[in-house]
């Protein structure tokens, strides 16, 4: 019998009242015991903290402790619901750092979709935390978060950018050898000028991986938004998407999304679902990829797309191959970041991660070109990934 995830998520939620909860290390039984964790003892540690600061990594929670910070105003694929409704995929997210790298998590809805007091927010709560985590802000206010944030002297790491960036890389690279086609040689079109698809764009352009042979980049990306393509001549263009153009649409091509797909490799969606149709795929090149990333309703459903003549289909979803999933990614990123101390994700740990996150697929095929989202090993290999290559930078 098919599940009706929508309704027995809502009897999950009621019943446990959320997913995640503190338990503490120490069971506290006796008086000498209170005495260590609490008053008089405590008062040590505190103290060596005073006269060195850094010592809280190694006296505290800090070493391994991440905010999943949202303001609620890009939550899935519902748009702008709020700090409070936006807790249940917070809490999910703190559940999944636990469990596939053991790093304890958690949701920080801030009321305000103000800038200025998301950023004091954050900047005032840092000092328990080893990373930050922010989560489905919307675009162009995320970007500018992320940015005011890298001088905080931890990780500052929005996953709806590049965490989705680094996974649809991951299977493009994959991808790319099933249909026997190097990345440079790809024409893709993204389709949503957000926060993920402009960081998808902006990860794939500036591919310089030292392994193997992967020292090239995608050199033909045009992104569209809800007006068609994203051109030098429009004047409706946020600063974000202007600076995309830095690096996107070369040949400055104007038009729709239909425009845009004719004669195109790879169509990577992170917009909104039924966008496409069997016809839209016929308009690419034979043996298209495509990654339909809307949720829950991917931009086209998979039978579709390969009816259009796609040889490879992924989507968000778990009950579809091919889930090009951010889990895969984020656990493992902040795993690494924290036991290397970096101090913020490089776009080298960025890439250390897309290329072990492809390379747990030794032989991939058409329903398998990323791992499965609940493969344990995926985030440990991740971590060792991201590890070294931060080591590496601090030389």
């Amino acid at each position: 019998m098919e599940i009706d995830y929508f309704k027995e998520s809502l009897l999950l939620h009621k019943r446990l009242k959320g997913k995640i909860m503190i338990t503490p290390k120490i069971d506290v039984q006796t008086k000498d015991q209170l005495s260590l964790v609490y008053s008089p003892g405590v008062a040590e540690p505190c103290m060596e903290i005073h006269r060195n600061p850094e010592s809280v990594w190694d006296y505290t929670i800090k070493n391994n402790t991440v905010a999943v910070v949202s303001d609620g105003s890009a939550v899935l694929g519902l748009g702008n619901i709020g700090a409070y409704a936006a807790i249940p995929v917070m809490e999910g997210k703190a559940l999944l750092f636990k469990r596939f790298a053991n790093i304890d998590a958690f949701p920080i809805c801030i009321d305000t979709q103000d800038v200025d007091k998301i950023v004091e927010t954050v900047r005032l709560i840092a000092p328990v935390f080893g990373g930050i985590n922010l989560e489905d802000i919307a675009a162009p206010r995320s970007f500018e978060v992320e940015a005011r944030l890298q001088n905080l002297g931890i990780p500052v790491f929005h996953d709806d950018q590049h965490g989705t960036a680094i996974v649809v890389l991951a299977a493009l690279l994959n991808a790319s050898k099933v249909i026997g086609k190097p990345l440079s040689d790809m024409k893709v079109v993204i389709n949503g000028a957000g926060a993920a698809g402009i960081a998808i764009a902006r990860l794939l352009q500036s591919i310089d991986y030292q392994g193997d042979d992967y020292k090239v980049h995608v050199n033909d990306i045009i992104i569209c938004d809800t007006h068609g393509i994203i051109h030098q001549a429009r004047t409706d263009l946020n600063m974000a998407k202007q600076a995309a153009l830095h690096f996107t649409n070369r040949h400055n091509v104007q038009g729709t999304l239909q425009d845009a797909l004719h004669e195109s490799d790879v169509f990577i969606g992170v917009s909104v679902g039924d966008l496409l149709k069997t016809s839209d795929i016929q308009l690419m090149k034979k043996d298209s990829v495509i990654f339909a990333l809307a949720n829950p309703i991917p931009e086209i459903m998979p039978d579709e797309a390969y009816r259009g003549g796609a040889a490879i289909v992924g989507t968000g979803r778990s009950d579809l191959p091919n889930q090009v999933n951010n889990v895969l990614g984020f656990p493992g990123v902040f795993r690494g970041a924290l036991d290397a101390r970096a101090k913020r994700i490089s776009p080298a740990m960025k890439m250390a991660a897309a290329f072990t996150i492809a390379e747990c697929v030794p032989k991939p095929n058409r329903n398998l070109i990323i791992p499965p989202s609940l493969d344990e090993q995926v985030a440990w290999r991740v971590a060792a990934a991201v590890k070294a290559a931060a080591l590496s930078e601090k030389g």
